[in-house]
């Protein structure tokens, strides 16, 4: 099996699991919703707050992983929705310890499959873009001789030239490109 022939493979596995858990996991909690009193409008909306909410908070944990930022509430809110769902899927189930477990795959599997999806991408940025221009950009012009070489036989001028007196180099700061930012030069940020 060629790796693109296995790509699309796993990806139609994908959809068809992500799909019918989450079809599963969103009717049991609308359904839960319905049974204690809520309009099915709210339902729906508690059903795409529960099971959604578990998906961008995966992805913000992702983000802020790579972004070296604290992630201690993202994760708490993760585990919270995760327990939510399998608490909803739990209730709906008849009183047993297998019924527990049946109604508990749906929820479990698209909790899986979010894991899976989010742990494949690589979670280190990219290498980050040289902060420093190339080095021509803040060349020092060269420094014009104080005083030109005159040919031995040369008449010596009249009036003295004024003495050329070397200053230092301006030295420019390094220049700080904000990733995902176009510099547009000439307008000052």
């Amino acid at each position: 099996m060629t790796e693109r022939t296995e790509s699309a493979v796993r990806l139609v596995i994908l959809l068809a699991i992500g799909t019918m858990a989450g079809a599963a996991a969103f009717t049991h909690v609308h359904d839960l919703s319905v049974a204690h009193g809520q309009p099915h409008w709210i339902g729906w909306a508690n059903a795409v707050a529960v099971e959604l909410m578990a998906i961008y908070l995966g992805l913000e944990l992702r983000a802020r992983r790579r972004a070296r930022r604290p992630v201690g509430l993202v994760a708490a809110l993760l585990v919270a929705f995760a327990l939510l769902s399998l608490a909803v899927q739990v209730a709906e189930a008849e009183p047993s310890v297998w019924g527990w477990i049946v109604a508990a795959v749906p929820s479990l599997a698209f909790l899986a499959l979010v894991k899976v999806v989010l742990s494949n991408a690589p979670a280190t940025p990219p290498a980050p873009e040289p902060d420093q221009p190339p080095a021509d950009w803040y060349e020092v012009p060269e420094q014009a001789d104080p005083e030109p070489e005159r040919p031995a036989d040369s008449v010596p001028p009249a009036v003295p030239a004024p003495a050329v007196v070397s200053a230092p180099a301006a030295v420019l700061p390094p220049r700080v490109v904000q990733p995902n930012r176009p510099h547009v030069v000439g307008i000052i940020r």
